[in-house]
């Protein structure tokens, strides 16, 4: 069921992007804004209990809802599987972004790609030269295709294989959500006890599925040096330092760590398509392992 649940989701995905403006959406950031406003008060045990509230609660209901449709009927249960897929895995929501920028680059307009990652990143992109640029581009491409498809499949098929239907992807996405937009510092304003929990959660809960893209990374890509990449980072390394290290390996790309550099490549502008055909990679890669699944429970 997860595997025609996940390739059904990413066509309807592909077919009919969901909008950042959508009720689903709207609604839960809503409610994690409530959240931490409302339970807040300072204290780590109330900032833990605001993205409880925020994050925990939303998940557990996704799996009630799931138990309660699937008695009912498991045709019912495989379509609230396809929704919440649908609403969590976001494919096109960086997709575009990359592809504009690639684009820009490609027809030699610089400046509109360096807007173009600006809008993207929602923030300032300082003067860099070019490679600094591709390098900032492929990062931040790597790590929004993890955060909006691998992560969240990771976590759903975890999840699903325990019979919490659809818990694993939601969870994901509320704690990427709440560590995005709670842990965003406004100058002259002390820290919130919900900021610290919500980076800390998120620290915990990325663990795992950031290891697997990475290792994804590295069976579609050049296996050596991403292995050698990522070892080099150590056990207790940044999530994020982690990927980048392993995906600069895969794609044989120069990474910053100087003691990692010889014989590989400077970012470069056909790197943005190695970028796009190790996604698509990793992705059929995911469906394959899926559906070798299937066929195993089957026999």
């Amino acid at each position: 069921m997860s595997f025609f649940a996940i390739l059904l989701a990413l066509m309807l995905e592909q077919a009919r992007p969901v909008s950042r403006n959508n009720p689903a959406h709207s609604g839960l950031r809503a409610w994690s804004r409530w959240a931490q406003q409302a339970l807040d008060a300072g204290h780590m045990s109330h900032g833990w209990l605001a993205w409880g509230l925020a994050v925990l609660l939303p998940t557990l209901a996704s799996a009630v809802v799931f138990w309660l449709l699937s008695a009912l009927h498991p045709l019912l249960g495989f379509a609230w599987l396809v929704l919440a897929l649908y609403l969590t895995l976001g494919f096109r929501q960086f997709s575009h972004h990359f592809t504009a920028i690639r684009v820009a680059l490609e027809s030699g307009d610089e400046e509109g790609a360096r807007t173009a990652l600006a809008q993207w990143k929602n923030a300032d992109i300082t003067a860099s030269s070019r490679e600094a640029f591709l390098r900032q581009v492929i990062d931040y491409s790597v790590i929004s295709a993890h955060r909006h498809v691998f992560g969240v499949l990771a976590c759903f098929v975890a999840c699903a294989a325990l019979g919490l239907g659809p818990a694993g992807a939601v969870a994901y996405r509320l704690a990427e959500h709440v560590s995005r937009r709670w842990t965003q510092a406004v100058p002259g304003l002390p820290e919130h006890a919900s900021n610290q929990a919500a980076r800390r959660a998120w620290r915990w809960i990325d663990f795992v599925p950031v290891r697997v893209t990475a290792l994804f990374f590295a069976v579609v890509g050049h296996f050596e040096e991403a292995i050698a990449n990522w070892r080099q980072e150590g056990p207790s390394a940044d999530n994020d330092q982690l990927l980048l290290a392993a995906t600069a390996g895969a794609m044989n790309l120069r990474f910053l760590n100087a003691s990692l550099s010889s014989g590989l490549d400077s970012p470069q502008l056909v790197h943005l398509a190695g970028v796009v055909g190790l996604v698509w990679r990793s992705v059929v890669f995911w469906l394959v392992l899926l559906a070798l699944a299937m066929i195993v429970r089957l026999i």
